[in-house]
């Protein structure tokens, strides 16, 4: 059960994101005319941000930056209502990815995963689960031999201290390279999984989400399957227990959505919702999200 009256703790990843929003598909060798715009991004940064415009418990972020950017992500952690606990890496260079945001507002991501996936266990403490009723793990960090391994130690850390831990499994393409039986075996002991479909599809083998989120609820005592614009599926025991709706929207970037999602759900858990009303408020964060540009709340982004 989620202790309420703590922190949350978010570890993962903190991105430079380059959004590129062209309305006429590309075009190969040459120009295609697009809105660029540069901004705080990375799945577990955003979700903190998300989480954090609650207004509900406190919010701290660890994740690992180059030395490049990492006093523009730390204050736009702070405008956001995040306290950063960011990892300055002299060696590698702030993650990036550039977003190309078509004209329906979908999104293909270019990735650079530089510092982010450079978190290492001399980063981790269970001293940082001082005061925190909740641990989140971006999924990002089971993709590299480092930094999952600070995840499995900061799991293995919060379930000895009681504290539920979440994990997002971040992007389908990815997990295809990993493999479902080594993420799965690396975020067991997680209390909550919070895939979307395509990534509950990947660790699965079942299309049908239903089926998808009923099987990992065997593994997860809860998972919450989002949906996009049809909203999000809440499972437990090997079964699903409820279909929650989604607002509607109109879509400029679906950049961030799901951190959206995730966000808001864990801020609504520790506050004391039940999980279907926490994934309502994930919902409609989400299609705030997508009617605007970029990954963070409109009034927390801190991208000037």
């Amino acid at each position: 059960m989620t202790r309420t009256g703590g922190a949350l703790l978010v570890v993962g990843d903190v991105v430079t994101d380059v959004v590129a929003r062209h309305r006429t598909p590309l075009a190969p060798a040459t120009d295609t005319a697009a809105d660029i715009r540069t901004l705080p991004g990375g799945a577990g940064a955003n979700a903190a941000c998300w989480a954090a415009r609650s207004g509900g418990p406190e919010v701290r972020m660890l994740g690992r930056v180059g030395t490049d950017a990492a006093a523009w992500h730390d204050r736009a952690l702070r405008r956001a209502g995040v306290r950063p606990l960011l990892v300055p890496d002299p060696q590698a260079p702030t993650a990036t990815v550039i977003a190309l945001v078509d004209g329906s507002a979908e999104r293909t991501f270019l990735t650079d995963s530089g510092a982010a996936l450079r978190l290492s266990p001399a980063d981790w403490s269970p001293a940082l689960l001082d005061g925190v009723a909740r641990l989140h793990l971006s999924g990002y960090l089971f993709f590299a031999a480092t930094s999952r391994e600070t995840a499995r130690r900061a799991l293995r850390d919060a379930r000895e201290a009681g504290v539920a831990v979440s994990v997002d499994p971040a992007s389908a393409g990815f997990l295809a390279e990993l493999g479902a039986d080594r993420f799965l075996a690396a975020a067991e002991g997680a209390e909550t999984l919070l895939p979307n479909a395509d990534e509950a599809a990947s660790l699965t083998g079942r299309a049908e989400p239903g089926a998808a989120a009923a099987e990992l609820s065997r593994r997860f005592p809860l998972v919450v399957v989002t949906l996009g614009a049809a909203g999000a599926l809440v499972a437990e025991g090997g079964a699903v227990t409820a279909r929650v709706a989604a607002p509607r929207a109109r879509p400029v970037d679906s950049t961030g959505a799901g951190d959206a999602f995730t966000g808001a759900f864990l801020a609504a858990r520790l506050a004391g919702a039940d999980a279907a009303e926490a994934a309502g408020a994930g919902c409609r964060a989400g299609a705030e999200a997508v009617a605007t540009v970029g990954g963070r709340p409109p009034s927390g982004r801190g991208d000037d």
